[in-house]
């Protein structure tokens, strides 16, 4: 079968990216009333919303879980997925990019770029996920459009290309002017209805103004809008429109779009926007992907395949999301290209078996519509799968592909959990292995040494909602020990030509292999992997399947350090040189020789503990910093930065990640309940005292 592309062109996958609290869940409500999805505006401290259906979220007031809805605007259908905003969830917010072809950056007008702004933005940026920025809470006392215009040029680095200003300001903030078409678009009170009409007189001056610099600064990146500005000493509406979607697409600007939310002010035209810029599935590149068996799409593009977003394919889809629900085991995906119908049988080309498809849904949040088939550009939940995982890919048993699975992070805060009651512990068991199912960033495991179960996550919010989940689902007593951080061990001073050699002979054919390793430390790109193995070795001395084996030994040697018995990363390892036995050397004794050559090097190497920090960022009246800053110094953290905001001050600090635990409640005291604070975990430090000087 095969389906006419252009109707993939009115589809847009958009997410709603920002900060706790900026508003995302909000603006998500407000799109699905201008829709006409819902009836009824849903309001986040009401526990009314209709992305934010969890219990915990509702009693929290957070969005925790990332929820899928559809709606349709001026003949497109928007596949639309409200994402979290605290950093314990940012894998959450990791797996939504990875399918997305589109997003919207939702900005405090008050507080501008936070801290997981920041970190949202950069994480689309590894994706390559075409944004447009939406300032909200226009409305807010405080509320400053280009100050949060300049926060976003500052630290985010992109060029803003601002196409709306508002009319009035805080309480009486009622509109915004168009810039592109320079007219007002203004709301009544009650925020139902959008009025087009002329730019107010006392604001044509200050418009006319806006919307040259807005003309200049597109005709800086676009040749087409230069062309004309340089004939015409203008751009047309029509030019800009078309300019502003290219710039979007291609990463080179970012549209900036203004309201407020709560207020059911400026939805309309970022629907507009969206629609007008953010690309369909046909305007982005082909998923790539190799052929199973290959492993995971790795450099090599010669080994790639790729995908079309087209109905006629053959089918590949990747699931990013697996809920269980009491009415059964919900996948969420992707569809890439082909089509699927309910009863078909796909591959699951990670597991490497065929699954059927029971049923097809839209999602609407956790309400759900049943579909017939999805064709390539969806984002829908099928029923029936039992062995597809977060990450897993799907696709036609005539055509078998792997396509690249989102990323994992590696968890930070574990706690030791147990059931109170012994009969409880096989529930229990049970219980955590449908979280990590669920979840990937959480990690269950079992202390060789205690014997306790260990859950492992990104932060103690993250690891107190996992434990509720179970409390509330299973009704199980659960108990939580004291929460501890990941430490790793790093080389401060590496040891070059350390040689080992591993000789074993038992009678028979024996095991040889001589290896000479030098060590170094290694300082990773973000979002590198923290150790780098190369190898100098010439002529032919040691084999290259050896080599590969001395890397795979090496690898094994970082799984426990000298110090602690903490993983090691942060290091580089060079083969320099080794030598061969005719008969007894082998990959096995070669992997061998690798790891205890390694382990044999860390020992001779100066080494370190590191503890992973976090940049925090406290807001608290001016009248508590001073017991603000105290508190954070005997918290061992560095201040970074001090500023004020609207009679508020917001302190940024570096802070040990195990010193920031029950901060929450320590700040609400020392502010009487004023004092706010976020955390971003930034990376690892040495902790203090802890280097060996082998």
């Amino acid at each position: 079968m095969r389906t006419d592309l252009t109707s993939l062109t009115t589809v847009r996958n958009l997410g709603i990216l920002a900060h706790v609290d900026a508003g995302k869940t909000t603006v998500t409500e407000r799109i699905l009333y201008a829709t006409g999805t819902t009836h009824r505006r849903g309001e986040v401290h009401d526990g009314t919303t209709v992305t934010d259906f969890d219990p915990q979220e509702r009693d929290r007031g957070i969005t925790i879980f990332a929820a899928a809805v559809s709606c349709a605007w001026d003949g497109h259908r928007l596949n639309l997925i409200d994402t979290p905003g605290h950093v314990d969830f940012a894998d959450e917010v990791e797996r939504s990019l990875r399918v997305l072809d589109g997003a919207v950056a939702v900005f405090d007008a008050v507080a501008g770029v936070e801290p997981q702004s920041e970190s949202v933005w950069r994480q689309a940026d590894r994706h390559g996920v075409p944004r447009i920025a939406f300032v909200n809470k226009l409305d807010r006392a405080g509320a400053d459009l280009d100050a949060a215009v300049a926060s976003i040029r500052d630290r985010l680095h992109p060029a803003p290309l601002v196409v709306q200003m508002p009319i009035g300001s805080q309480d009486g903030f009622r509109g915004v002017v168009d810039l592109i078409r320079m007219r007002a678009l203004t709301w009544a009170e009650a925020g139902e209805a959008m009025v087009a009409g002329p730019v107010p007189d006392e604001l044509r001056e200050e418009a006319r103004r806006r919307r040259r610099t807005l003309e200049e600064a597109v005709a800086e990146r676009h040749t087409g809008a230069l062309e004309e500005f340089c004939t015409q000493s203008t751009v047309s509406s029509t030019t800009l429109v078309a300019a502003l979607r290219d710039l979007t697409r291609n990463g080179d600007g970012v549209v900036v779009l203004c309201g407020s939310a709560y207020r059911n002010r400026g939805i309309e035209p970022l629907l507009d926007a969206v629609v007008a810029y953010l690309p369909s599935p046909v305007d982005v590149p082909p998923v790539r992907g190799v052929p199973e068996g290959n492993g995971v799409p790795e450099g090599n593009d010669e080994t790639r395949e790729e995908r079309t977003a087209d109905p006629g394919a053959p089918f590949a889809a990747l699931a990013f999301k697996v809920n269980a629900t009491p009415t059964g085991r919900l996948t969420y995906l992707r569809v890439y290209s082909g089509t699927i119908e309910k009863g078909d049988t796909v591959r699951d080309a990670n597991a490497r078996r065929t699954e059927r498809i029971g049923r097809i849904l839209r999602v609407q949040a956790d309400r759900h519509a049943q579909l017939e088939r999805a064709v390539a550009g969806d984002i829908v939940a099928v029923v029936g799968l039992k062995s597809a995982r977060a990450g897993t890919t799907l696709c036609d048993p005539a055509a078998p592909i792997v396509l690249e699975p989102p990323g994992v992070a590696d968890p930070v805060v574990s706690v030791a959990v147990e059931a109170r009651r012994t009969a409880d512990s096989d529930r229990l068991a049970t219980a955590l292995a449908r979280l990590a199912e669920e979840d990937p960033s959480l990690v269950v495991r079992t202390d060789p040494e205690t014997g306790q179960t260990v859950l492992s996550g990104m932060g103690e919010l993250h690891l107190e909602v996992a434990v509720e989940n179970i409390r509330r689902a299973q009704g199980l007593d659960v108990g939580v020990g004291r929460p501890r951080v990941a430490y790793r061990e790093t080389v401060v001073r590496g040891v070059r030509g350390h040689v080992h050699r591993h000789v074993k002979q038992d009678g028979g054919a024996g095991q040889f292999a001589h290896v000479v390793l030098d060590v170094e430390p290694l300082h990773p790109e973000p979002g590198g992997t923290g150790f780098a193995f190369r190898s100098t070795v010439v002529g032919g001395r040691v084999p290259q399947e050896y080599v590969r084996a001395v890397e795979a030994g090496c690898r094994d040697a970082l799984a426990e350090g000298p110090l602690a018995g903490h993983p090691v990363t942060g290091l580089r390892v060079t083969l320099t040189d080794g030598s061969t036995h005719v008969k007894d050397s082998s990959e096995m004794a070669f992997r061998t020789a690798g790891r205890a050559a390694l382990l044999g090097a860390l020992r001779d190497s100066a080494m370190t503990v590191l503890e992973p920090v976090a940049e925090v960022t406290v807001t608290v009246p001016e009248d508590a910093v001073g017991g603000v800053l105290g508190d954070l110094a005997a918290r061992r953290g560095r201040v970074t930065g001090s500023a004020v905001r609207t009679g508020a001050a917001v302190v940024t600090a570096t802070v040990p990640l195990s010193e920031l635990f029950g901060y929450a409640t320590r700040l609400r005291g020392r502010t009487q309940g004023r004092g706010t604070f976020t955390a971003r975990p930034t990376g690892y430090a040495p902790t203090p005292q802890t280097a060996s000087t082998r």
